[in-house]
This record gives C-alpha cells, sequence and structure tokens, in this order.
C-alpha cells in the first residue's frame, strides 16, 4: 500500500484551504526555520495535492490556469513584499490563489 492509496479521492477534496497552507505555510516554514528549501517543500507538496483535484475536477486546461496562479503568486509575492511587508504580500497572494482555486475548481 502507497501513501497515494490513503489519500481521499481526488474530486473530494476541497483546494482552497491546501492553496493557503501552501503559500501560508510555506513562507512560515521557511521564515521560522531560515531553511528556505523547507518552505518550498512544503509550497510543492500542497501544490501537487491540489493539483490532482484540479486535474481530476477541471481537466488539463484548469490545472493550468490555477497551477499558474499558485505559482505566479508565490513569484510575485517576493517584489510585493518590498513594497507592502512580507505579511501583507503573502496574505495578499495567498487569498488570491484560494479565491480562485474555490471558484474554478471546489464549486464544481
Amino acid at each position: 500500500m502507497s501513501i497515494l492509496d490513503s489519500l481521499p479521492p481526488a474530486r473530494s477534496v476541497k483546494t482552497a484551504p491546501v492553496v493557503a497552507f501552501g503559500l501560508l505555510g510555506g513562507y512560515l516554514s521557511a521564515r521560522v526555520t531560515k531553511v528556505r528549501p523547507i518552505g518550498g517543500a512544503v509550497l510543492a507538496a500542497a501544490g501537487v495535492y491540489a493539483g490532482r483535484t484540479w486535474q481530476a475536477k477541471g481537466g488539463a486546461g484548469t490545472t493550468a490556469v490555477l497551477a499558474s496562479v499558485y505559482t505566479l503568486g508565490f513569484g510575485l509575492s517576493h517584489p510585493l513584499a518590498k513594497k507592502i511587508g512580507s505579511w501583507p504580500s503573502v496574505l495578499a497572494v495567498t487569498t488570491v490563489a484560494a479565491t480562485a482555486a474555490h471558484f474554478l475548481s471546489d464549486e464544481k
């Protein structure tokens, strides 16, 4: 039995909280541990987990859009942090990405 066998069915997962966990948890784990790759691992794991639901519910197009929003949110949070601060930046991109996941996937 693999770890994949113990996961809930992809179509039953609400991805907005997974996206929020990935972005907030990735930022927080990198900040607390001062090891950026740990934050990246949290971000990546949550993205892959959400992606399997996006694929199951919406197909390749929805997955591409939501994965792009998630990844761009992470990338854009860095320059945005220089303008408005770290936490406001992370909260802003998390809100956008989680809202997109809710409406484009979770509502289906």
